[in-house]
């Protein structure tokens, strides 16, 4: 639409507008007030109307405005079809102000059980009337989704193998050692591959990169891992780790959500780092509500962890 086209759209919406306010406040005077214009200019518009329309609105009679039967019948649609306006105008305004809206996201289940929670109670603390729904999924289900804008946005571990996906990187961390506060290993500052020969051991990612770096440190050290308990879940390893099952290697920012009484953490040589994205679709314009999300997550997540290990 030309910019001159949407000019005699405005005019012909506030003409529809003084229409309305002169049958609700009876005089041109009333109505150009409450629209905020001249007097002389509501009329303009008033007559720009009746020309529009082709017959007239108002009789005129010793200077007050009366309806025409056909003033009325047009009245009753101009009536609904401002509601109509003022209602997506609202909306408008409420999407813009983050006032509704629904930002869907996923998550693997260690970011969602061990970062997500405080970011999201950030998030609704400033958009509180925004619905939030976040699931997690298989690795390569999430980066589908989110590519496709099944969701909104989502984390995924860099780095990823998907040309249809823009990322930002969040968050960086080392692989740590979690066991038993008794365990013999826990006075050591930090534990490497060849401290472990022998040691029952709890890993994750059977078949998953971070899974191939522990093997390969293993290998380099001349050790054979004695596996124990293969899990998928964080949560799960730090607490069979705290029971003196094993001791589990494992990304140590997301494994201080699980450390409690009775586990230690220790760092793990040699360093095998971690690192996760904010994700949405490469295919998409900017999406606000994932970007207002990826506001809090930078303003809240240090992108590397620097606290002391426990």
């Amino acid at each position: 639409m030309t910019p001159d086209a949407d000019g005699r759209q405005t005019i012909r919406l506030r003409a529809l507008r003084i229409f309305h306010a002169i049958v609700r406040l009876g005089s041109v005077t009333s109505a150009a007030r409450a629209q905020d214009l001249s007097q002389p200019a509501a009329s303009r518009l008033l007559a720009q109307l009746e020309r529009d329309v082709g017959f007239e609105l108002f009789h005129r009679d010793r200077g007050r405005l009366l309806l025409t039967a056909d003033g009325l019948l047009l009245h009753q649609e101009v009536e609904r079809a401002l509601d109509n306006v003022d209602r997506v105008q609202s909306l408008a305004r409420d999407i813009s102000d983050f006032r509704v809206g629904h930002l869907r996201l996923v998550a693997p289940p260690s970011i969602l059980e061990a970062i997500l929670p405080d970011m999201i109670q950030r998030f609704l603390e400033q958009y509180p009337q925004v619905h939030l729904s976040i699931d997690s999924h298989g690795v390569e289900v999430a980066k589908a989704m989110i590519a496709s804008r099944a969701v909104n946005a989502g984390f995924v571990k860099l780095p990823h193998n998907r040309a249809d996906l823009r990322t930002e990187t969040v968050l960086v961390s080392e692989s740590a050692c979690v066991l038993s506060s008794s365990h013999p290993l826990a006075s050591h500052e930090t534990i490497s591959a060849a401290d472990m020969r022998g040691v029952p051991l709890i890993l994750l990612g059977q078949g998953q990169r971070f899974r191939a770096q522990v093997e390969a440190a293993f290998a380099d050290a001349g050790v054979v891992p004695r596996v124990k308990v293969e899990t998928h879940t964080i949560a799960s390893a730090c607490a069979l780790a705290s029971r003196g099952v094993g001791v589990a290697i494992v990304n140590e920012r997301l494994a201080k959500a699980y450390v409690r009484d009775g586990a230690v953490l220790r760092r793990f040589t040699p360093g095998i780092r971690h690192e996760y994205g904010f994700a949405t679709s490469a295919n998409s314009g900017p999406d606000r509500l994932a970007d207002a999300f990826l506001g809090v997550v930078r303003a809240n997540l240090p992108k590397q962890d620097h606290d002391p290990l426990m």
